[in-house]
């Protein structure tokens, strides 16, 4: 299964377990699962360049489990294909996402009139609240 056009996952590393799902579809929730949870090992899966690895952990968040292995829960629609699909569709957009290099961050100074208008608006505000405090007369 083609990611970007440097990663390619294996179908064999992707493990798609069916359970009952809640939610709509009547009687036929009770009988059939439709739910799909997908697995894929992140910490030991060699498709995957460390640096990819990286990000798809830090995104992953809660889906993550301690081993490292990504869970996929889809259960949005009625039926085991749509799920599935629904799954696929989540994981593959996980990690394209987890597949983009950051833009790296390029440090800029503040320009000496943004300063200067920093430190006038700041006057103007002490002068405002200044302006708010009761007024002491020397008394005669």
């Amino acid at each position: 299964m083609h990611i970007t056009h440097d990663i390619i996952i294996d179908e064999r590393e992707i493990h798609e377990e069916f359970v009952r799902s809640s939610g709509p579809g009547g009687q036929n929730v009770n009988k059939v699962a439709t739910a799909v949870k997908l697995r894929f090992d992140v910490a030991k899966s060699p498709s995957i360049p460390e640096d990819v690895r990286n990000r798809l952990k830090r995104l992953a968040g809660r889906r993550l489990t301690r081993e490292g292995i990504l869970v996929i829960d889809a259960r949005r629609f009625r039926t085991q294909e749509g799920n599935r699909r629904d799954a696929m569709e989540r994981f593959i957009d996980l990690l394209r996402r987890a597949a983009m290099k950051p833009k790296r961050r390029i440090k800029t100074k503040p320009t000496q009139a943004s300063r200067r208008r920093r430190l006038e608006g700041k006057l103007q505000r002490g002068e405002t609240k200044k302006a708010r405090q009761k007024v002491h007369r020397p008394e005669d």
